[in-house]
């Protein structure tokens, strides 16, 4: 009788030691993720199929690689709404300068030179214009787009050099190159955010901007330097789905990609204020609703009501944000 009084309580010490709420905190995307992926593995045999498995990682590395942007701009505690609409201006002035040069390098550099410049030009308005993010970005949103379909003339432009299909429909083994695209880049933005000065200033702009300033810290080369990034990483995106594509819609392309990368920011639990979160949780949120989405697909749901459920998610998830 006393070993098992002793036991128990040993249980109840290891479970008061034990912190549920840090743990869920932390750990709440990773959680999700698994609990979504066993259902839908229950709920459709064809789930765990390799194929399918590539496909879902296909289907995400054109949002996941601009998630990783929206990452790096949430966390210094400001928004991009722009992203979707300077994908297509990316790629309709990719796919121009493609055709004119007849070079794949000219087309895919002026893809990347005018992602960081559309972001280089919403860092400037919002740290030295001291405008919000939220009405920066809109105001590019709405430009970019205008500019997209003027060059195209409100079509698409289709690409006239046949190696330009390379850049997305190339493989490494049995990966194919816009998933390699996607693994590296978070890596890289891993170790840019964990391991360099930069990434502790953006926390620290994130976490209280008049404190980072104090600190001798130059927060409109941060600001900028933020927004460039995302600028430039919407230009990779905008090379993946042109490749892919080997065409652009300076109509359709790009939209609501901005409602794709904030709920995979918010789900993976970077914070709508900034200062707190992850690019490894960022990641987890953009396997989680490449799942949903694959999932709602194999079960014959709607794609119409895909939009609704990432609604309701980024509620849930912020509510849960201001719970903790």
């Amino acid at each position: 009788m006393a070993n098992i009084r002793t036991r128990t309580n040993e249980d109840r010490t290891l479970w008061k030691g034990i912190n549920l709420n840090w743990i869920w905190s932390e750990y709440s995307v990773l959680i999700a993720f698994i609990i979504i992926f066993a259902v839908a593995t229950i709920m459709n045999d064809r789930f765990l199929h390799f194929q399918n498995q590539m496909n879902i990682l296909m289907q995400v590395s054109t949002i996941g690689v601009i998630a990783l942007g929206m990452t790096l701009v949430m966390l210094s505690g400001g928004i991009d709404l722009s992203v979707g609409s300077v994908l297509a201006m990316a790629g309709v002035f990719s796919i121009l300068s493609l055709n004119a040069s007849e070079s794949i390098l000219v087309g895919v550099l002026t893809a990347l030179a005018v992602g960081a410049l559309a972001g280089f030009i919403n860092g400037l308005l919002v740290a030295k214009g001291k405008i919000a993010s939220f009405i920066a970005t809109l105001g590019m949103m709405a430009g970019a787009r205008s500019i997209a379909l003027y060059l195209a003339d409100g079509g698409s432009q289709a690409a006239e050099v046949g190696g330009f299909m390379y850049i997305s429909n190339s493989a490494l083994g049995a990966i194919d190159t816009p998933i390699i695209i996607f693994l590296f880049l978070t890596l890289i933005i891993y170790i840019v955010m964990q391991k360099t000065r930069f990434g502790r200033y953006v926390y620290a702009l994130g976490s209280n901007e008049k404190a980072t300033l104090l600190s001798a810290i130059r927060v409109d080369r941060i600001k900028i330097g933020v927004y460039t990034l995302c600028g430039l990483l919407v230009g990779v995106a905008a090379l993946i789905e042109t490749s892919r594509l080997n065409s652009i819609s300076s109509s359709s392309s790009g939209n609501l990609y901005e409602l794709d990368a904030i709920a995979a920011v918010i789900i993976g639990g970077t914070r709508m204020t900034g200062g707190k979160g992850k690019v490894i949780g960022t990641f987890f949120g953009v396997l989680l609703l490449g799942v949903l989405n694959n999932m709602m697909n194999l079960m014959n749901i709607s794609p119409h009501l895909q939009g609704l459920v990432k609604g309701l998610i980024i509620i849930i998830a912020v509510l849960f944000q201001k719970r903790d």
